[in-house]
């Protein structure tokens, strides 16, 4: 998830790259030094979320001592993920962010943007293949696809694999992504060697505002969380510009944030497209366990016209040629685990059922689908005994 969003300062770029092993012969900054610290955690490269080794989303330090901690992210409040340092391979600020990229002990490399995960080697593949596939295998050969933020590639990565698909746009605010991405993620970066990629460096907003009306089959906001500059991005009139550059019944997938922790944010989200899309509203879900309460949401809408039935795939991933070949397995996305997607909690159903809207075709098929089977009753005495 990385900001494709509104311009944020422009402060000089500055970057730094991990130099290897030597940094177990330096002496170690005061954020590292911890009272009784084993010796193995020491070794770990240092950065200010790196603490004896750990990596921690952004946190406060109370009083002179700095031994009182807690964690201030308005998103999540009071909570906070870790992972173990192996080595940092990359720091640097950009106009717009600061970008660190780490090797984990667990989950391979990790991007981190201005302190908050964004992706790891481990689990991206549910984040990207579900943000991609659910809104792409919802209509018939979509043709023309926007991107915005993505700057990792790996929504592009999965783009390719439809066939249908004959220009890619991406929007992406900061080149750094671009590249450290490159450098460090080339499994998610190729997705910016397909030819029919044009990436445009530069304020979504913006490019939105400037796109031809009718333009694209589907889009999909691969944005940061919604705070400082990124917060332009779930407000309404960028869900109108959006609705704008949209085909009739085109369709649109935004990250949505976690049913655990943002169910007023979603609500929030919800209405707006209901309001400026006038389609069909639907919430779904899948788990990433790097994210904030292991889950993510993802708002799909589809703009009037043409109906579109998102509970059930159209376009089913399995039956696109090429889309499954050797070397291109999906890891976690498949036509099950789509329908699944929408299928929620009873807390989170009851928060925001009354947000969703759906079309009739969706209603007669999710009654279908939520028929209960009839169960045979075997007597026991038709069970074999065990020999």
């Amino acid at each position: 998830m990385e900001g494709g969003g509104a311009k944020d300062g422009s402060a000089a770029a500055a970057q730094t790259r991990g130099s290897g092993d030597d940094a177990s012969n330096k002496p170690l900054p005061p954020c590292c030094v911890k009272a009784k610290t084993a010796a193995a955690e020491s070794e770990a490269k240092c950065h200010a979320t790196v603490v004896s080794g750990w990596f921690t989303e952004p946190r406060s330090r109370f009083g002179k001592t700095s031994k009182v901690q807690y964690f201030n992210n308005p998103m999540w409040p009071g909570e906070a993920h870790s992972l173990k340092v192996e080595n940092i391979l990359f720091q640097g600020k950009s106009p717009y962010q600061e970008v660190l990229v780490f090797e984990s002990s667990t989950y391979g490399n990790v991007l981190v943007l201005d302190g908050i995960v964004q992706l790891t080697e481990k689990d991206e593949c549910a984040y990207q293949e579900m943000v991609t596939h659910l809104p792409l295998c919802s209509i018939p050969s979509p043709k023309s696809v926007l991107v915005v933020g993505g700057g990792d590639g790996g929504v592009l990565r999965e783009i390719a694999r439809h066939a249908s698909v004959e220009t890619i746009d991406i929007c992406e605010i900061d080149q750094l992504v671009i590249d450290v991405c490159k450098d460090f993620f080339p499994q998610l970066s190729i997705g910016f060697k397909d030819p029919r990629v044009q990436l445009h460096v530069g304020d979504a907003v913006d490019f939105l505002r400037n796109a031809p009306e009718g333009k694209y089959d589907a889009i999909i906001v691969d944005s940061s969380d919604p705070i400082g500059p990124a917060q332009e991005l779930v407000e309404k009139p960028f869900f109108q510009t959006i609705a704008r550059a949209l085909k009739p019944g085109g369709v649109l997938c935004n990250q949505a944030e976690s049913m655990w922790l943002h169910t007023h944010l979603i609500q929030d989200m919800l209405s707006i497209c209901h309001e400026t899309l006038k389609g069909a509203v639907h919430y779904a879900w899948a788990s990433v366990p790097t994210y904030p309460s292991g889950v993510i949401g993802f708002l799909l809408c589809a703009k009037e016209g043409p109906a579109v039935n998102f509970l059930s795939p159209v376009n089913p991933i399995e039956k696109l040629e090429g889309a499954m070949e050797a070397g291109r397995e999906m890891r976690f996305y498949n036509s099950e685990v789509h329908r699944a997607a929408f299928v929620l909690p009873t807390f989170a159903r009851r928060e925001l059922e009354s947000h969703i809207t759906c079309t009739e075709k969706d209603k007669s098929e999710t009654k279908q689908v939520a028929k209960p089977m009839k169960m045979k009753i075997v007597p026991n005495s038709a069970i074999p005994a065990a020999s």
